[in-house]
């Protein structure tokens, strides 16, 4: 029988993993499949497509580690609630944008939104399940990434139905926005002593915030986990936009069979990431981290040798299965390498050193698919990083058992 603390930390876990479904629904089908359409009826020059694309991107990389880092002084319900505002009120902005430079804008403003919340949600959930924070943060990913796969079936549908209505389509976005913006609100209030900074000692707060950072940054193992991370969202970020080109100038496969593949990495991960999060919670972090590299890192090795859609769905559930793994486990390991008060910390430098990995694959691939090697150089790279990274976690022992 659950106890009522136990039920009440169960009622905020569940709150935050609908919230987050909502929320990123709400952030992906802001983007796809409606950003490149809707930025080019706005006239935005070629040059300038790339910069609408990563201008969401580009607050994780600013934001995710000093908000998740003030969340451990502050309380982790105001960062929620000023995360959900943003994927609340965003959605509405895109309805006033009559010139491309403007989207540009609203777009790093809605980035906020995804910087904050998924960190510091994070940070929570390892907080309330000390023992079963893989299985749980792994949850609450999988309920994300719910919201991510519905997005562009979602969002096609509409536009199909409007015939590309563009305001019809950001009122569904702002519908789902709102809807997470609610959940929050449902959330128990802390309960916890006040803070230095509410005492209005600002520089206090200040002290304990950069020394948070240094102490984090200072842990080898912390740097190696974020590293790890970093080189499968290098990978994921590359197979996310290259396998789109991949699939059907190479392999000649059509956009429905190339729309399948690609989906089954999100797909397979939804299933796969709390079961493993929950291995790791009862074997250990350290062997789903290698496991999960070497398996990943191999498949994509295979895939640029591949040309039967049968045989690259397998290799890419594959691949799916082994990043699930990997992503299952780093969360919780690292949270598990600070002291209890930084967590918020750890998961902030987690959030942003991904996000640094998942902007520079597809930029650093996109030269290396400029040379001779073409996709047979792409793929084989992947590898070498993953198993590289691998290498590096094994040697340095991090999350040997003592």
């Amino acid at each position: 029988m659950i106890s009522p603390s136990n039920k009440a930390r169960h009622s905020v876990f569940l709150t935050i993993c609908i919230m987050g479904l909502f929320a990123i629904l709400s952030s992906t089908m802001s983007k796809n499949p409606v950003l490149k359409p809707f930025a080019s009826t706005l006239g935005t020059p070629t040059e300038w497509i790339g910069f609408i694309a990563s201008a969401s991107t580009i607050p994780g990389i600013l934001v995710s580690l000093p908000a998740a880092s003030l969340s451990d002084i502050l309380g982790r319900k105001k960062f929620l609630l000023f995360s959900s505002f943003v994927f609340a009120s965003a959605p509405f902005l895109y309805l006033l944008i009559n010139a491309w430079w403007q989207l540009i804008l609203v777009r790093f403003y809605h980035g906020f939104a995804t910087a904050i919340f998924v960190p510091v949600a994070e940070a929570a959930i390892a907080e309330m399940f000390p023992a079963r924070r893989g299985e749980r943060i792994s949850f609450f990913t999988s309920a994300t990434h719910v919201g991510r796969v519905i997005a562009p079936v979602l969002g096609g549908y509409i536009l199909f139905f409007t015939a590309d209505n563009f305001h019809v389509l950001y009122m569904a976005v702002a519908v789902a926005g709102v809807a997470a913006f609610i959940m929050a609100f449902t959330m128990l209030a802390e309960k916890r002593k006040p803070s230095i900074a509410q005492e209005g000692k600002a520089t206090e707060t200040t002290k304990r915030l950069l020394s948070g950072w240094r102490t984090v940054t200072a842990n080898r193992g912390v740097l190696i986990v974020g590293f790890v991370q970093a080189c499968q969202y290098y990978a994921y970020g590359t197979v996310e936009f290259f396998l789109a080109g991949y699939l059907p100038e190479i392999v000649h496969l059509d956009k429905f069979m190339t729309g399948i593949i690609i989906a089954s990495i999100i797909g397979v991960g939804i299933f796969a990431r709390p079961y493993m999060g929950k291995v790791s919670d009862k074997i250990g972090r350290r062997i789903p981290i290698v496991f999960g590299c070497i398996l990943s890192g191999l498949s994509l090795l295979v895939i640029s040798f591949a040309a039967e859609f049968w045989i690259l769905l397998l290799l890419v559930v594959i691949y799916g299965f082994g990043f699930a793994t990997v992503t299952a486990s780093t969360p919780a390991l690292i949270s598990e390498l600070v002291p209890k008060e930084l967590t918020g910390t750890a998961m902030g430098f987690l959030d942003t050193i991904m996000d640094v990995g998942q902007t520079l694959g597809p930029v650093i691939s996109g030269f290396i698919l400029a040379t001779n090697l073409k996709y047979y150089g792409v793929f084989p790279s992947l590898t070498f990083v993953m198993l590289f990274s691998c290498t590096i976690f094994i040697l340095f022992g991090i999350g040997k058992t003592k």
